[in-house]
Formats: C-alpha cells, sequence, structure tokens
C-alpha cells in the first residue's frame, strides 16, 4: 500500500472572514455615496465605474469646449482624419461663435467666476482667430484670382503644383 501525502488542510479562522466581510461592506458604503451619473441605460456613461472610456462630465466647461472645438475645426485647426487636410468653412465657424455668443448672453448673471472667465476667454481668443484665418483666407483668394506672378508660370514648385507647396487652406 503506498503512502500518499495528505493534501495541505486549509484553515481559515473566523477572524480573516469577518475582516473581509467588513471590508466588502465598506466598499459597498462608498459606491452607494458616490454621486451617481445620470445615464441611458446601455449608454457610454452607464457603467458603474470610472474607466479611461468614460465621458467628461456634462457640465458648462465641456459644453463651452464642444463649441470651441467645433469653431476651431472649421477654422483649420484640425486637420481631417481621412484626408490630412485642413478645412475651413468660414459660416460653420463662425455659427459656432455664435452659438458660444448666445451661451454667454443667456447665462449672463447665472455663471460663477471660473465660468465667466472661460467663456470670455474662449470667446476673444475664437473671435480674433476667426479674424486673422478670415483675413488669410481673403488674401489667398486675391492672389489666386491675380494670376501667377509673372516669370513664375506653372511647374515644379509652383503652389498648387506638383513638388510644389501647398496651401493650407482649402475653402468650401
Amino acid at each position: 500500500m503506498e503512502d500518499t501525502p495528505e493534501p495541505p488542510k486549509i484553515i481559515i479562522d473566523s477572524d480573516w472572514k469577518s475582516q473581509a466581510q467588513a471590508e466588502k461592506e465598506r466598499l459597498a458604503e462608498q459606491e452607494k455615496s458616490k454621486p451617481q451619473r445620470s445615464a441611458a441605460p446601455g449608454s457610454p456613461g452607464a457603467s458603474a465605474g470610472a474607466g479611461p472610456d468614460d465621458m467628461p462630465p456634462a457640465d458648462f466647461r465641456a459644453l463651452v469646449g464642444s463649441l470651441a472645438t467645433q469653431a476651431l475645426l472649421y477654422m483649420g485647426a484640425f486637420p481631417d482624419p481621412e484626408t490630412g487636410q485642413s478645412m475651413i468653412s468660414l459660416e460653420y465657424a463662425r455659427h459656432a461663435i455664435d452659438m458660444l455668443g448666445v451661451l454667454e448672453e443667456k447665462t449672463r448673471g447665472n455663471l460663477n467666476d471660473e465660468e465667466k472667465q472661460d467663456i470670455t476667454e474662449v470667446l476673444g481668443e475664437l473671435r480674433m482667430r476667426f479674424v486673422q484665418i478670415t483675413q488669410l483666407v481673403a488674401n489667398a483668394q486675391r492672389q489666386r484670382a491675380a494670376g501667377p506672378v509673372p516669370g513664375t508660370g506653372p511647374g515644379p514648385g509652383s503652389p498648387g503644383m506638383p513638388g510644389g507647396p501647398r496651401s493650407p487652406f482649402t475653402s468650401t
């Protein structure tokens, strides 16, 4: 008859069990005390845990940032992910800036100092950039309408020709 060693006995004392249960209850209580985000079931914000894919809070700063990003996109600040080219649409940029202006006007007197400063600074910066981009686009259109400079006819090295510099702006 072979002597097979008996498996080691696992001893779990009741003190360990009570400590584990107390920790579990403490963590559950912490979860209950956290503010719950209101989100539709199945939406990205509906998850209970905070992870890297969670959306930023839906607050005034996020709203201002969203509208500012739209304005910057249409002023050529970000390249189109499909084409890699910057896009300029002054009508859409102006609309996003005007929306921020409406937001500023309609919330006047209801913002805290930080929110008021945020929207004022963002609007000032966007309006200044809009004027600059509008002037650049107008100059580029005037140059295009004037035709090539004498002695620099179309050829390699000319703007818009293969091997030449590309205009950073495309107007829609």
